[in-house]
């Protein structure tokens, strides 16, 4: 009698194929998740400018920085799904909430503007570990973008 061998992948093969797709899924998703996060922070970075943009029109017509980002108008959220977060320095007394460098030093003059990241927490010195993930518009709009590399 013939035997009639079927074409079929035997139990070996089957988990062979199993962990090279696994190791490629491996692979392909931390840089899948990067991708996304550069992804989140240059629409960051395009949406503090074009707030910068709002703010310098608001200034143009009423001769001082709106109050709040609410003055603005409608505001969007952050990548994050976080407020963007805006002090006018004019306002404030002292220094304690405005955003520092390394060398505890004011970033900007005239307002700050910033996202929170990816963590969604933040204070005030960039050097903080809550800080390093944050968007920024620092040096009175000179820079734009991710804190640690201000």
């Amino acid at each position: 009698m013939k035997i009639n061998h079927a074409k079929a992948f035997s139990l070996i093969e089957l988990a062979l194929a199993i962990a090279i797709i696994t190791m490629i899924a491996s692979i392909a998703y931390p840089s899948y998740k990067n991708y996304i996060n550069r992804v989140r922070i240059a629409t960051s970075i395009s949406d503090i400018l074009k707030l910068d943009a709002q703010i310098a029109r608001f200034y143009t017509t009423h001769a001082n920085y709106p109050s709040s980002l609410a003055d603005l108008g409608s505001v969007p959220l952050d990548p994050w799904g976080n407020p963007y977060r805006y002090l006018n320095i004019q306002t404030v007394i002292g220094k304690g909430k405005v955003r520092k460098d390394k060398n505890l030093v004011p970033i900007n003059s005239d307002y700050d503007l910033y996202s929170m990241g990816k963590d969604g927490r933040s204070v005030s010195p960039l050097t903080a570990k809550h800080s390093h993930d944050d968007i920024i518009r620092g040096s009175n709009r000179g820079f734009v973008g991710l804190a640690t590399d201000y």
